[in-house]
């Protein structure tokens, strides 16, 4: 992710090849604030998917449709999205949906004071929360105008940073619980793409789990297609069909005469509800 997030190189995700299957409240238990919710069903993709930093065409979509991906990751939105998005629209996630793809849609949000680089918006102690919120409501409206409905997933995307700086740390926690807080309380599931070495390991150690995300993607680029057998974690954390991992970057791929670098992700996870 981190190479499509404020450049012009190609961010990629996961598409499965298994078949996606509608499961009633997996993946609820890592969520703190969804017990007194009515939740529609959760749909679900296991296989592999890809990530591009923009999305393809609906031809090349038609082109690479019962190969080697079955879900694809598209940058719904965030004022630190890379790249632009002339073909992300509402017709263009029903035509896909249609072909048979599952999306899987990602927020490019805040990031930390203390991450190197620039960033067009960065969080700090005293913004965290009110950024949090505001850019989760952004993301459901984008979400939604794009055809993806309540109960669909919204990943969260922390690039690496220095998490052994406390203030830094302490105000993504803060921006993330905001972040999910507000995703939650309109009905759409909260995800997070992070680091195993820095943003998703503070994740996975907060002592408090107060609004983390229920669904973890991990990047551990070591080109193992699992989501078990490399997990960092402790085992009990995002069972039950909540984990992605991508575990390959900028792989150049031809399929029916389109070429597109992509992130290749192994998914268990949630995608969009559409159509």
């Amino acid at each position: 992710m981190s190479s499509h997030r404020q450049s012009k190189k190609r961010r990629y995700i996961t598409w499965a090849v298994a078949g996606t299957a509608v499961v009633a409240g997996a993946g609820l238990a890592a969520q703190s604030s969804m017990a007194a919710t009515t939740w529609p069903a959760q749909r679900t993709y296991t296989g592999r998917a890809f990530d591009a930093c923009t999305a393809p065409s609906l031809a090349a979509m038609k082109a690479w449709h019962g190969g080697l991906y079955g879900a694809a990751a598209v940058y719904i939105g965030g004022k630190n999205r890379g790249c632009a998005q002339p073909n992300l629209t509402a017709a263009w996630v029903k035509s896909v949906s249609a072909q048979g793809w599952k999306l899987i849609p990602l927020y490019v949000g805040a990031q930390p004071f203390c991450q190197t680089g620039s960033s067009p918006e960065k969080l700090t102690a005293a913004t965290a929360a009110s950024l949090g919120a505001k850019d989760a409501a952004d993301a459901v409206t984008k979400a939604s105008a794009l055809g993806m409905k309540a109960g669909s997933p919204v990943y969260l995307d922390m690039e690496s940073y220095d998490i052994t700086n406390k203030a830094c740390n302490d105000a993504v926690l803060t921006y993330v619980r905001a972040f999910n807080k507000a995703l939650q309380a309109k009905t759409y599931r909260t995800g997070y793409y992070g680091f195993t070495s820095s943003s998703a390991k503070a994740i996975a150690q907060a002592t408090d789990r107060t609004n983390l995300p229920g669904n973890m993607w991990y990047a551990l680029w070591d080109k193992q297609n699992t989501t078990t057998a490399d997990w960092p974690f402790a085992a009990t954390q995002w069972t039950n069909h909540s984990r992605a991992h991508q575990y390959m970057v900028n792989s150049k791929e031809t399929r029916g005469g389109y070429t597109i670098t992509v992130d290749r992700n192994a998914w268990d996870a949630p995608v969009a509800i559409t159509g």
